[in-house]
């Protein structure tokens, strides 16, 4: 069964949106939906891009929502206090642009099960459901036609992880990773969860009801005890 936000073991979540490096201009509307869909599944959301935040241990949190962050954002401190939380049974997510961040500590990409290449032209595609049994995916119609970047990743992270979401190549220009592009997944860390989706670029993701509850779907899952 697929938890319920109100089943958190804590009803907070963090969303950290720091960059060093591209910035997004949809942080914004990616960190108002997630406030908003705390609202209304009740969590409390406390946002930052404060570099010191994580030098502290990392609080009674949910989870930690990496949304669009770029860049090396953690110090030495920060690296350890986020492995230990997730180590410890914490939920991680991240968000699109979390592919494109702390390429030089190994243990985030472990965390984040990929990291991004390339991205052709922002364009409408098609993602492929792998899978219907996942609270980010059970809404979603088998074939979903969406507007983002499609990033490519580095390696396929297939094996390692559960995929949720593809993308099918065939529907866009520019891919580049042919028939095995994983666009959306999840696993355990540790004692806790990470998920992903590579979407998430444009504003008007956040807007997206289909969108919009694939995140919530990702937080839940990842927040689950």
């Amino acid at each position: 069964m697929a938890a319920t936000p109100h089943a958190f073991p804590h009803p907070r979540v963090l969303v950290h949106t720091r960059t060093t490096d591209y910035r997004h201009d949809s942080i914004p509307d990616g960190t108002a939906a997630v406030r908003s869909l705390g609202a209304a599944h009740g969590f409390t959301v406390h946002a930052t891009e404060d570099p010191g935040f994580f030098d502290a241990p990392v609080g009674p949190y949910a989870a930690v929502v990496f949304l669009s962050t770029s860049g090396d954002v953690l110090t030495p401190a920060g690296r350890e206090h986020l492995a230990a939380y997730v180590e410890a049974g914490g939920g991680f997510v991240g968000v699109h642009a979390a592919a494109c961040t702390e390429y030089g500590w190994p243990y985030y990409g472990e965390l984040l099960g990929a990291r991004f290449a390339r991205h052709p032209e922002h364009q409408p595609g098609r993602a492929l459901v792998e899978d219907h049994d996942h609270p980010a995916t059970r809404h979603l119609p088998a074939a979903w036609e969406f507007t983002d970047e499609w990033y490519d990743f580095r390696t396929s992270p297939r094996g390692s992880v559960r995929v949720l979401l593809s993308a099918d190549e065939t529907s866009y220009d520019g891919g580049g990773m042919g028939d095995d592009h994983p666009l959306a997944w999840c696993h355990s860390q540790g004692r806790g969860r990470a998920f992903y989706t590579a979407l998430g670029h444009a504003k008007e993701a956040y807007t997206d009801e289909n969108f919009r509850s694939h995140l919530l779907g990702g937080i839940t899952w990842a927040a689950a005890p």
